[in-house]
């Protein structure tokens, strides 16, 4: 019998605070990624269930734990901001389309700067845990599995949760549960 959505996640924070998670150890030792994938029309829900269960519960049954929480939407718009191309972007997807935005962002949403910039905002040797969400709103503009590819050299023991809306099975991502991404086999199910 599956689980519901409910009860995986009252499941996140004991393994968030688990000792195979913290140590940063999958099997067989590789890096600890962990990917809580959950059905897309549940999106807020997670949202919220992160903001107000989740991130209140580790300050206060974990107090010493050092987590940080990036939203990836905001990650890319700071640095659309950040290079004054925000205005532009959107100008450009009114008057040239989608394909042509999309196009010219790709070139400045590179998943290795994208990793670069997440860890000089985030002083990642220090942290305990890294949790990372809001990853559908960056589609198609960024891809996950590459993101978090370029994410692994700056990773180090620190591990890192992405909370994904779609599928993952231990081999491959599939975005909204029907784009797939690709293959992606670093990663660990944080919640069967």
């Amino acid at each position: 019998m599956s689980q519901t959505f409910n009860d995986r996640l009252n499941q996140i924070i004991p393994r968030l605070t688990s000792p195979d998670v913290l140590a940063n150890h999958g099997s067989g030792g590789e890096i600890g990624f962990w990917i809580f994938d959950y059905p897309p029309e549940e999106e807020l829900a997670m949202r919220d269930f992160l903001h107000d269960v989740v991130i209140p519960a580790l300050e206060k049954h974990k107090p010493d734990l050092r987590v940080a929480s990036v939203n990836l939407f905001e990650l890319v718009i700071g640095l659309l901001e950040q290079r004054k191309l925000l205005d532009k972007a959107i100008e450009m997807q009114r008057t040239q389309g989608d394909a042509k935005t999309l196009e010219s962002l790709r070139r400045v949403l590179k998943e290795d700067k994208l990793a670069e910039r997440l860890v000089a905002q985030h002083d990642i040797a220090n942290l305990d845990l890294l949790l990372m969400w809001n990853v559908g709103a960056v589609y198609p503009l960024l891809r996950t599995h590459t993101l978090l590819s370029a994410l692994h050299a700056h990773m180090k023991d620190t591990p890192l949760v992405m909370f994904y809306p779609g599928k993952y099975d231990g081999f491959s991502l599939r975005l909204f549960s029907r784009l797939e991404d690709d293959h992606y086999y670093r990663a660990f199910r944080l919640v069967p």
